[in-house]
């Protein structure tokens, strides 16, 4: 999750987040390089009084002003083309998860596994163990297996929200009356952090998302363990 002064992205818990970091980094080198001689070539302009006539009506500096920022942005477009198709992809899915979006709170439904669902509310800030996170605990968290291809499908049932994990680098919409899905998936078991990203009322601030990975036998026994329950 996000600390106190960072100034770059979170931690990468998911193969997409770290193309993500990858590409970020790319482009900020391309921006920082051409940022770098802009500031060159007007400060050179603005303390040399050398001139030169011939560049008024040179062709070949027109050509490379021309074709450079074309090469520029290929080197841009294409890692990005590839990163955008890499999200949309979908494999068979280990786990079918669906969220719903309300106000101002989250539902999930295991699609797999028969009656087991819950809502996911805000902890209330007197409800806080040591150690746990204002407006960012839950008081069901979703529970998820590791090292697994999991299928998200996203809807709202009232207003527009939007569920996102910034550490997984996921992000999708949640549509009255439209099913979104995304892919996602961890390489690491921990906890994870999110938030409503769409701005759906007046506790639009207060419908946190706290995904648990958890390893596979871990999840086979808290899935069998609510099933039990659920009787």
């Amino acid at each position: 999750m996000a600390t106190p002064a960072q100034l770059g992205l979170q931690n990468a818990t998911s193969p997409i987040m770290e193309e993500l970091i990858a590409f970020h980094d790319h482009a900020l080198m391309i921006i920082f390089l051409i940022s770098s001689l802009v500031l060159y070539i007007m400060s050179l302009m603005l303390t040399t009084k050398l001139t030169h006539t011939s560049t008024m009506n040179a062709q070949e500096i027109e050509m490379i002003w021309t074709i450079l920022p074309a090469i520029i942005l290929i080197m841009i477009a294409l890692p990005s083309l590839r990163i955008l198709y890499m999200t949309d992809e979908f494999i068979k899915p280990y786990l079918t998860l669906k969220a719903i979006g309300h106000q101002w709170y989250w539902s999930y439904e295991y699609s797999d596994y028969e009656d087991l669902a819950f809502d996911s509310y805000i902890m209330p800030t007197y409800f806080l163990e040591p150690g746990e996170f204002r407006l960012l605990e839950v008081d069901n968290r979703t529970t998820l297996p590791m090292e697994a291809d999991i299928r998200m499908l996203v809807s709202s049932h009232d207003v527009l929200h939007s569920w996102a994990v910034p550490s997984l680098g996921v992000k999708t919409d949640a549509i009255p009356g439209r099913l979104n899905q995304i892919m996602l998936a961890s390489m690491r078991p921990g906890l994870f952090y999110g938030q409503c990203s769409e701005i759906c009322g007046s506790n639009h601030s207060f419908m946190p998302i706290v995904l648990e990975f958890i390893y596979f036998q871990d999840f086979e026994v808290w899935a069998s363990y609510l099933y039990i329950v659920s009787l």
